[in-house]
């Protein structure tokens, strides 16, 4: 398989990004993930993942030139353009100096801003009921709010079903 850049050189670099449930499989060569990266795996410089994805995903910039340094961690001093550049942040200070712009980032990323996790299929049971029964109960309350007495009710013998059913688990 041909290098998806530079269509010339063999590709040797394989990966997949899934962003909303689009899965889209990048397939590059060494030359193409240095001008992405900063090197590959063995060689002198060694290969930053971080680079290569930062290069990848086209991180959104802050302004051009100067106004691009104005944004930085109030603890370490890593600016949000050299983030975007390597990929990477230097404290754990950074995701809050700069919240603002993870947030459509990570949307942009990983299709959402909140970690729901995985669960087993086969001994998940309990946490996916306790999950169904939580959104019911908010489900429960925008009714209640809105006056939907019925719907409410629906909802309530709903929720009152699945903790029986997870009482026997």
């Amino acid at each position: 398989m041909n290098c998806q850049e530079c269509g010339k050189r063999p590709a040797t670099l394989h990966f997949t990004k899934i962003v909303n449930g689009d899965k889209n499989e990048y397939h590059i060569c060494e030359s193409c993930a240095r001008d992405k990266g900063e090197g590959i795996p063995g060689s002198a410089n060694g290969f930053s993942i971080h680079s290569l994805l930062s290069g990848l995903l086209d991180f959104e910039r802050v302004g051009q030139g100067a106004k691009q340094d104005t944004l930085r961690c109030e603890d370490c001093g890593l600016t949000y353009a050299q983030f975007s550049k390597i990929g990477r942040f230097g404290c754990s200070s950074c995701y809050r100096n700069f919240e603002n712009k993870l947030d459509p980032l990570f949307k942009r990323v990983h299709g959402n801003t909140v970690h729901v996790g995985k669960i087993p299929k086969r001994s998940g049971g309990i946490i996916q009921s306790r999950r169904e029964i939580e959104r019911l109960r908010r489900e429960l309350h925008v009714r209640i709010d809105n006056e939907e007495f019925e719907a409410a009710a629906q909802i309530r013998d709903r929720i009152r079903e699945l903790e029986r059913k997870a009482e026997g688990l």
